[in-house]
């Protein structure tokens, strides 16, 4: 566990040294749970965000984008439950007097037999060889099952305890698995309240017209309470979605591991309309699509896996998660939904406006059923940086830190290299830029040995450097180094373009999908 731990704060020191992630306001000694992405950081969110939008809405002709605003009017959140039942279950400990989600602490206990499984895998793997079948190995061997069996049954138990509010049960739980304190070690616990995580604020000049309001813990509801406007000005025909990115705020009491859990954060969800009795189908084409999505990014098969909820939402009919492997765990990434019709029907009640759809196939009127695919945009960009880090050994025995990301979402596509500051090699090296800067976000860096200069944008995570040299003014002859592989080749200047084009082109990596 301590190994994963140095990962990570690996990942967190490496996010600010590099200027991809710093703490808000940190000269007043910062804000727990929000951060501020820096100049590398606001590159690989665009274009994580882009890269989703591009997916979702360019290339699907029946989803259409909202920008909705932040604030709503205080009944779309009584129409959406968030005032009764937007919760988190909390349990403090009587010691340490830190709070915690009784949720989260069960699922950590349950990572930790989750380990265990990895373990005797990695151990079986020793001892087989080439010969190893780990599905095999799951499938079959006793240890393994007995530790799946227990997992299995304390998430079971957990989902009930929720879907009833019987947080006694989970009270229960937590101490029949004698859970402690990650920090004191204590097993003495209060009992398990129920805190509402939406932020208040207020509308208005004088305090006494002034109106409540709140943060939207969610982009959501703006596509719900804008399906009619969108339908009747797009002439959109079911089934079609509509697509938002954008802010959201929970007063997230027990925020943690950096950037996963924030009290502000960017998410990018899409909500298809559908005809009911649909949502079977387009449920399993939706978790293919996204999971396909992900996978075109080529961060490793085994990163990521289907988590179907044991406790629904009360208005859902079926629910999955993406998981990624973060590197304290698999942990939720994107969410996929069958909501029913739910939302549409909740903001009818409250509203008294009818928000139908006409099937002229069919000749009648109906409340759409919605299927859900919600991501959060600060995950995925954790998810991408965490596993883009690596250490490398070296064949000369050295190390170097590298930032594999994939290179369509990297920050800087290139670096400009001239090899001396002298000999006319920084005009070249200049013009280059000029050339590259209209396609790509080009860097120029010219001090220090060429060497050093590789390390620092492989730190940075920079695909490609070309280095400008004397042979470049006798042939216009340029070097291109991968940072992936560190190969080094020698290409003609006026092929530089078309070769990182080749490699960073959104077109290239989701024709993958």
């Amino acid at each position: 566990m301590a190994n994963q731990e140095d990962i990570f704060k690996k990942v967190i020191s490496h996010a600010k040294e590099y200027g991809y992630v710093f703490q808000s306001s940190e000269i007043y000694d910062g804000l727990s749970a929000v951060y501020d992405y820096a100049q590398n950081g606001a590159e690989l969110k665009k274009n994580i965000r882009e890269y989703w939008w591009q997916a979702m809405v360019q290339l699907n002709d029946n989803i259409v984008g909202i920008d909705a605003a932040i604030f709503m009017h205080p009944t779309t959140w009584k129409a959406s439950g968030h005032v009764d039942a937007f919760n988190d279950p909390l349990i403090d400990n009587k010691d340490s007097k830190k709070r915690y989600r009784a949720d989260v602490l069960v699922e950590d206990h349950v990572a930790k037999i989750e380990a265990k499984i990895d373990k005797e895998v990695v151990k079986a793997a020793k001892r087989f060889g080439n010969s190893f079948d780990k599905k095999q190995f799951l499938e079959t061997n006793p240890r393994v099952l007995g530790y799946q069996a227990k997992a299995n049954e304390i998430l079971k138990r957990l989902g009930k305890s929720l879907e009833k509010e019987d947080l006694a049960d989970v009270k229960a739980l937590i101490e029949e698995l004698e859970i402690a304190c990650p920090l004191s070690g204590s097993k003495n616990w209060t009992d398990v309240k129920q805190f509402n995580l939406m932020f208040g604020t207020k509308l208005g000049a004088s305090a006494d017209s002034a109106m409540d309001l709140y943060l939207r813990p969610e982009t959501a509801q703006g596509i719900f309470v804008n399906f009619l406007n969108v339908q009747k000005t797009g002439r959109m025909k079911i089934p079609f979605g509509i697509a938002q990115t954008g802010k959201a705020f929970r007063n997230e009491i027990v925020a943690r591991q950096f950037i996963f859990r924030m009290r502000e954060f960017e998410q990018m969800e899409m909500q298809f309309f559908i005809k009911p009795g649909t949502q079977k189908e387009w449920y399993g084409k939706w978790k293919e699509k996204r999971m396909k999505w992900h996978l075109s990014l080529g961060m490793g098969e085994d990163n990521y896996r289907f988590h179907d909820h044991e406790k629904l939402a009360h208005y859902a009919d079926a629910a999955a998660d993406i998981e990624f492997k973060f590197p304290f765990g698999f942990k939720e990434l994107e969410g996929i939904h069958s909501r029913t019709d739910f939302d549409l029907s909740q903001h009818e009640k409250y509203s008294g406006k009818k928000l139908q759809y006409f099937d002229h196939e069919l000749n009648e009127s109906y409340v759409p059923y919605v299927l859900e695919t919600s991501i959060g945009l600060d995950r995925m960009f954790l998810a991408v940086f965490s596993n883009s880090l690596q250490e490398e050994e070296l064949e000369n025995g050295t190390t170097r830190t590298v930032l594999k990301i994939p290179a369509v979402l990297a920050p800087t596509k290139a670096a400009i290299l001239p090899l001396l500051k002298r000999d006319g090699l920084p005009e070249v090296a200049e013009n280059l830029v000029e050339e590259l800067k209209w396609d790509f976000n080009i860097a120029y860096d010219e001090k220090d040995a060429v060497g050093r200069r590789y390390r620092r944008q492989d730190a940075a995570g920079t695909p490609f450097c070309i280095t400008i040299d004397h042979q470049t003014l006798e042939d216009n002859t340029v070097t291109i180094r991968h940072r992936d592989t560190m190969e080094q080749q020698r290409v003609k200047l006026d092929e530089v373009k078309e070769i990182i084009k080749k490699e960073v082109d959104m077109r290239y990596w989701l024709q993958r999908i």
